[in-house]
């Protein structure tokens, strides 16, 4: 048996590559679930402290979900290249190279930060006008994003540091870091938006500056574990040559994964844009129902997210069987998990937009949503298992291509044609048809690229 490199000191290692399969999963899943819901709770707690404000805010903060989703694709993006980089290289027990990489991968963060922060400041009305925001929208947007796009660096910079931790198996810590930060963005929401004390009332600015803040702390956070507690960062690989084999390897994952997280929301926008054409009012309720779009998906995301190091790991050791497994695991799962949501959401789907908003067309709208899309979820979430998997083992272009299928080939086109003969009903018709698209081809291809790979590999441990 080849013998591993040997190792530095620190916590972070190769947990993922023995014991029951599931227990391993859910090991990763149950603490990432908790910390996306976190994560999504700052758009839950801005959404419904702005509609108190009125129904104008609500539709101007819609506008700007598509637009918030690009920035954190790009972010997740690097973060994926650098958790299936790192997974691998700690499944294979060359520490070093993690320590290596995981250093000039917060490097390239900062440096992404700061062309978000510089981009997206010049391009506020532009944008926003292309989504469809009109004159009474456009200024309420340009407030927020003009506070939100600075905290572009404070929120790539723990998204790769808590993918480096993930990466070595603890997802508990970044879970901890995440839901600290979102209770601190939850009891500052009110005060500054409505203002408190000595605190003057900021509107939707006072949003954007909760946000701000809290982004803060978790990088300071996650960045003090790491380096503190995980000693995962070596400061003598700090040379150029170094440097660009580390951002070459995570930006071969990194860019097709970033693609993929990109077609999303960029197709959620096109898709905003066609529902503005029946109102603002529509707008507002389909940002409803997009948030709640986006909860109910946090399990199978997490169980996507779960995927990629554990697959890394067990990919880099060489554990093949346990890979299949995994695998078989997630859909098994999925199945369930999908089908379930779909029943409640359909049961209480109009409860929920009545908590949000008394507009009959933004009800009428969240309403719909909830009890068609959802029919789909189950087969959503094998395709995001299945990227989860590719992106795991270094077949990034596989991933993207099983997006793009989804969205750009299936999705916005239907979108378009069924919406001229059923309006919004036939966007959400076209959403549940390219999420069984996808689901299905992703797990054919799967199966049949991971023999291949499999084939070409000799084990270097049973499984």
């Amino acid at each position: 048996m080849q013998q591993p490199a040997k190792q530095s000191p620190g916590k972070g290692g190769p947990r993922l590559t023995q014991g029951p399969v599931g227990e391993s999963i859910r090991s990763l899943m149950l603490p990432m679930l908790m910390g996306m819901i976190a994560l999504i709770s700052y758009n839950l707690a801005d959404t419904y402290f702005v509609s108190r404000i009125g129904t104008l805010e609500l539709a101007a903060i819609a506008f700007t979900f598509p637009v918030n989703f690009i920035v954190g694709a790009i972010t997740m993006g690097i973060g994926i290249g650098t958790s299936s980089v790192v997974a691998r290289l700690f499944g294979a027990e060359e520490r070093e190279e993690a320590e290596r990489v995981t250093l000039h991968a917060i490097f390239l963060g900062l440096a992404i930060g700061v062309c978000l922060v510089s981009l997206g400041l010049a391009t506020i009305r532009p944008v926003f006008s292309l989504l469809g925001a009109d004159a009474t929208t456009l200024p309420i947007i340009e407030r927020y994003m003009s506070i939100y796009y600075y905290g572009g660096i404070f929120l790539v910079m723990p998204m790769i540091t808590n993918s480096v931790l993930r990466a070595s198996g603890d997802a508990a810590t970044p879970a901890k870091i995440m839901a600290t930060a979102a209770v601190l963005n939850i009891i500052l929401d009110p005060i500054l938006i409505f203002g408190w004390g000595p605190v003057p009332a900021l509107g939707v600015e006072g949003a954007a500056i909760a946000t701000v803040t809290a982004n803060i702390i978790t990088m300071v956070a996650s960045i003090s574990v790491v380096y503190f507690r995980d000693k995962l960062i070596r400061f003598a690989a700090l040379n150029l040559a170094l440097m660009t084999d580390s951002w070459k390897r995570i930006l071969h994952v990194g860019i097709p994964s970033m693609t993929s997280s990109l077609v999303a929301p960029l197709t959620s926008a096109f898709i905003t844009y066609q529902i503005a054409q029946f109102g603002q009012e529509a707008v507002a309720g389909f940002g409803i129902a997009a948030r709640f779009e986006g909860l109910s998906l946090l399990a199978l995301m997490a169980l996507s997210a779960a995927v990629t190091p554990f697959v890394g790991q067990n990919f880099g050791r060489k554990n093949f069987d346990r890979v299949e497994q995994g695998v078989n695991w997630c859909y098994r799962f999925t199945l369930v998990y999908g089908l379930s949501i779909a029943a409640i959401l359909a049961l209480v789907g109009p409860m929920i937009a009545g908590l949000f908003t008394e507009d009959p067309k933004a009800l009428e709208t969240a309403s719909l949503h909830m009890r068609i899309v959802p029919i789909s979820y189950a087969t959503l979430g094998i395709a995001m298992v299945i990227n989860g998997a590719f992106n795991a083992i270094g077949k990034p272009l596989q991933a993207m291509i099983t997006s793009l299928c989804r969205t750009v080939l299936v999705y916005a086109p239907l979108a378009f044609i069924l919406a001229q003969f059923f309006g919004i009903v036939g966007i959400f018709a076209a959403a549940c048809t390219a999420n069984f698209v996808s689901g299905t081809i992703g797990a054919v291809w799967w199966r049949s690229i991971y023999m291949k790979q499999r084939g070409m590999e000799a084990p270097l441990t049973s499984a």
